[in-house]
């Protein structure tokens, strides 16, 4: 299925009309713009032998915000025309009032782009998509006897958004996304344990589709269950941690990345708040957000406020040194932009959130770090997590760890939750491995009842003294 590309000014709306009507929604407004997408998404889950379930869905709409200090008037609507941006304009204006505000200057053009244009979901035939899952489910079952259930999923999606400005600019950009996972419960003596893998990014299906590249997500997958299948009960107490590259760095990306967004701190809510320029991590440890990484799941070629996304820089050789800002947090803090205004859809207003938040590595290897541990966890994979923005408290669970005595890694443990404070821990980071690595791309991120995805990364880091919580001593 193709279609053509998405042009609202063309199909719905006269540019003309839609500029008239921005302007007298930002007429004594400092800032604002009409955000317009179309979106279509595909998915399927092949579930124990058949197709569990498939789905297409496709939305468009606008979305018009006009900001005056810390108010922010937003209307948006599923209908694209003349009439739906009059009442829009109505609706935003009222937050606006009669004042007398000055238009914030616009975001820099940008000619760069990170990832194919090309619609993900018309890439492969769906009969394909089908095939493959199918071929999946057979080739996990095939490996080890004890496989008792697979669930393969694949999806695909096309953003298109335009941003039109007061002075006319129009800023689009069109992003793709594709993710594979694969999940697998194995069984035995009457014992049942889970694994799953998967990732993808702004990428055609082609690459995810191709057997050397579920191949490996489904060896891991079974992997993570056969270790889960011999895991003894987690033990509870402190101890020093050795989390694992990549995925493990979703920790950083609760407990310390939303604390560093623009808008908590502005507020004072953030653990972080006041404490710009002093030293809130370990010598060593350098933090950022980078929504520049070509292909990436969390890169974006400008965000949803048409400013070009970044690389920034939040934490600098454990020195707090930038905050990830949207436009009016930006603005209220006498700060620039950064790139990070995003928003979940045409319906929902924008807001600082991260893009792929990721710490840099160091010179150790992660043998060095193991090695250091006496009586300690290696956290290689991280399930769901909680966090306390207010003082970075959090409680994540793991799904692959291991007991690690006088510094030889032993039997995996199941059941660890480990149990601390973004603050604290950044403070208490002893070591850092070269193998910086990012996620393999199957990241969410939710904050106040929007969810965008997100790319994390860190490499093997030791931290110590952490509260783990588990079955027994």
């Amino acid at each position: 299925m193709t279609d053509s590309p998405f042009r609202p000014f063309d199909t719905h709306l006269d540019r003309a009309e839609a500029l008239a009507g921005l302007r007298g929604a930002l007429a004594g407004a400092e800032d604002g713009e009409l955000f317009l997408e179309r979106r279509r998404s595909e998915g399927v889950v092949f579930d124990d032998g058949r197709v569990k379930q498939a789905s297409y869905d496709a939305s468009e709409g606008f979305g018009l915000r006009a900001v005056r200090g810390e108010v922010a008037g937003y209307a948006h609507s599923t209908e694209i025309s003349a009439a739906a941006l009059a009442r829009a304009t109505d609706t935003a204006r009222l937050a606006v009032g009669q004042g007398g505000g000055v238009m914030a200057p616009g975001p820099q053009a940008t000619n760069r782009k990170l990832y194919t244009e090309a619609d993900p979901i018309a890439g492969q035939p769906f009969a394909t998509k089908v095939e493959t899952l199918a071929e999946i489910d057979a080739f996990v079952r095939g490996l080890d006897p004890r496989v008792v259930q697979v669930t393969a999923s694949v999806a695909a999606s096309l953003q298109e958004v335009a941003i039109l400005r007061e002075d006319d600019s129009l800023v689009t950009d069109i992003r793709p996304m594709t993710r594979l996972n694969v999940s697998v419960i194995v069984e035995e003596d009457g014992r049942r344990e889970s694994g799953t893998a998967g990732g993808g990014g702004r990428v055609a299906l082609d690459g995810l589709l191709a057997p050397e590249d579920w191949q490996a997500k489904a060896r891991e997958a079974l992997r993570i269950a056969l270790v889960n299948l011999r895991a003894e009960p987690a033990p509870a107490g402190v101890f020093d941690i050795v989390l694992g590259p990549g995925w493990p760095g979703i920790l950083l990306h609760e407990a310390v990345g939303h604390g560093l967004e623009g808008d908590f701190n502005r507020k004072g809510s953030s653990a972080f708040a006041g404490l710009m320029g002093q030293r809130v991590a370990a010598p060593g440890v350098t933090v950022l957000d980078d929504g520049t990484i070509p292909d990436r799941r969390g890169s974006l070629t400008v965000d949803d406020e048409g400013t070009p996304s970044g690389r920034n820089v939040l934490i600098e050789d454990g020195i707090l040194v930038g905050f990830m800002q949207d436009r009016q947090n930006a603005r209220l803090m006498g700060a620039a932009p950064t790139g990070n205004g995003r928003r979940e859809s045409f319906a929902h207003i924008p807001m600082p959130r991260m893009t792929n938040t990721y710490m840099l590595g160091g010179d150790a290897t992660r043998d060095d770090l193991v090695a250091e541990l006496r009586d300690g966890i290696y956290a290689v994979g991280f399930g769901g997590g909680q966090v306390d923005i207010t003082n970075g408290k959090f409680v994540f669970s793991c799904t692959e760890a291991y007991r690690v005595k006088d510094g030889k890694v032993g039997a995996p443990v199941k059941g660890a939750t480990l149990i601390g404070d973004g603050a604290t821990a950044l403070q208490q980071i002893r070591g850092l491995a070269g193998d910086m690595a990012l996620d393999p791309g199957m990241g969410n991120c939710g904050k106040a009842g929007q969810w965008v995805p997100v790319g994390v990364g860190q490499p093997s880091v030791l931290i110590g003294g952490l509260t783990v919580g588990g079955a027994g001593g």
